[in-house]
C-alpha cells in the first residue's frame, strides 16, 4: 500500500504573523495571500502546470489549530487512500485522532508521532 505521496502542506505558529508574512514577500517572493499563507503550484520538468499545490502558511503563536500538540508546526502529507491508511495505523498501534473531514479540498484526518507532533493526512480530490 502507498503511504505518503508527498506534502500537501507545511504551517507554522508566528508571534507576528503580519510581520512573518511581509518578510517572506519581501525577502523570498512568497506571493502571501490576504488568509495567511500561498499555494505553490506543481510543475512538471518543462515548467508547465501539473496537477498539484503545496500550500505555505503561518498562523498566530497563540493559536489551538495544532491541537492536541503543543509544536510550532504541523506538516500537511498527500496520501492516496486516507481511510485506508488511517486503517493500518490504527492496526499498527498509532495515536489515531478521532476526527475526519471530507469536503471540498479532499479528504483529512490525522495521527500524532511518538514525540506529540500533530500530523495532518491529506488525500486531495481527484485530478489533484
Amino acid at each position: 500500500m502507498k503511504r505518503v505521496t508527498g506534502i500537501g502542506g507545511i504551517f507554522f505558529k508566528a508571534k507576528d504573523p503580519k510581520a512573518m508574512h511581509a518578510w517572506y514577500k519581501r525577502h523570498l517572493g512568497i506571493d502571501v495571500q490576504d488568509w495567511g499563507g500561498a499555494a505553490f503550484t506543481w510543475t512538471d520538468a518543462e515548467g508547465k502546470p501539473s496537477a498539484g499545490t503545496t500550500i505555505w502558511s503561518v498562523g498566530p503563536a497563540d493559536g489551538d489549530q495544532f491541537a492536541p500538540s503543543s509544536a510550532p508546526f504541523m506538516i500537511n502529507y498527500r496520501v492516496a487512500d486516507v481511510v485506508a491508511l488511517m486503517a493500518v495505523l490504527k492496526e499498527e498501534g498509532c495515536n489515531v485522532l478521532d476526527k475526519f473531514d471530507d469536503g471540498e479540498y479532499g479528504k483529512f484526518a490525522w495521527v500524532m508521532d511518538p514525540e506529540g507532533n500533530r500530523v495532518e493526512l491529506w488525500e486531495p480530490p481527484p485530478g489533484q
